[in-house]
C-alpha cells in the first residue's frame, strides 16, 4: 500500500496543495511560480522516488518568502501524513552527495522532534529568481511541520547552484532511507516504543 498524502494550506498570502506519495517514482507536477525552486523540488522527487504534486499561488509580486516557506511548511505536513505510525521503518537517513565542487552530507531523524541545524552559507543573494536566504526557511519549516531533526553541512563548494540542488537531493536520498521498510523491525525503532 501506498504512503500517499494531500494537504491543502490556503492563507491571504499563498494558496497551496501538494500530493506526495513517499513509494513512487520520482514523478513530478510542479509549478511554484518561482523557476529555480521548482528546479529544486523536481531534483528532491527524482532522487527520493517521490512521487510530487506542488501548485502554489503565491504573492511573488512581494518577493519569495511566503511561497517558499509555506511550500516548506506544506511538504513538512505531507510527509508527516504519508509516513504514518513510523511502524517498521529505519527512522533514520544520511547521504553524502556530490555535485561538482559541491559536497553536502544530509542526516534526517524522524523522531518527532523537530530541529534544524545548517551550516550552509550562501554567496549569492538570488540563483534565479530564488532568494538563496530562503533555502534556511524552507528546510526549517520541512523540518518543524515534519517533526524530524534535519541536519546538514557542506563539506565543500563554491557554486551556489551546486550547494543548493546537492541540497535537495541529499535530503531525498536521506529521507528516502529513513521511510525504507525493514523486515527487521516489527515495531517502531525506539526505546520508548513511540515517536
Amino acid at each position: 500500500m501506498n504512503r500517499v498524502a494531500e494537504i491543502e494550506r490556503n492563507t491571504k498570502e499563498t494558496q497551496i496543495s501538494i500530493s506526495l506519495n513517499l513509494d513512487g517514482v520520482g514523478k513530478t507536477t510542479l509549478n511554484t511560480g518561482i523557476g529555480f525552486f521548482n528546479h529544486m523540488l523536481d531534483g528532491f522527487a527524482r532522487h527520493g522516488l517521490f512521487d510530487l504534486a506542488v501548485c502554489v499561488d503565491g504573492d511573488l509580486h512581494v518577493d519569495s518568502h511566503h511561497t517558499v516557506e509555506d511550500t516548506g511548511i506544506v511538504l513538512g505536513k505531507a510527509i508527516k501524513e504519508a509516513v504514518g505510525d513510523k511502524k517498521g521503518i529505519r527512522r533514520y537517513g544520511n547521504c553524502i552527495l556530490p555535485m561538482d565542487d559541491a559536497l553536502v552530507l544530509c542526516a534526517i531523524d524522524l523522531s518527532g522532534r523537530p530541529y534544524y541545524s545548517s551550516d550552509a552559507v550562501f554567496t549569492a543573494e538570488r540563483i534565479g529568481e530564488f532568494e538563496t536566504e530562503m533555502v534556511k526557511e524552507f528546510f526549517y519549516a520541512v523540518s518543524y511541520t515534519a517533526e524530524m531533526n534535519l541536519h546538514f553541512k557542506v563539506l565543500s563548494g563554491t557554486n551556489n547552484h551546486h550547494i543548493c540542488e546537492a541540497m535537495f537531493k541529499a535530503f531525498a536520498k536521506a529521507l528516502d532511507a529513513a521511510v525504507t521498510y525493514d523486515e527487521r523491525i516489527t515495531d517502531v525503532l525506539s526505546t520508548k516504543g513511540s515517536l
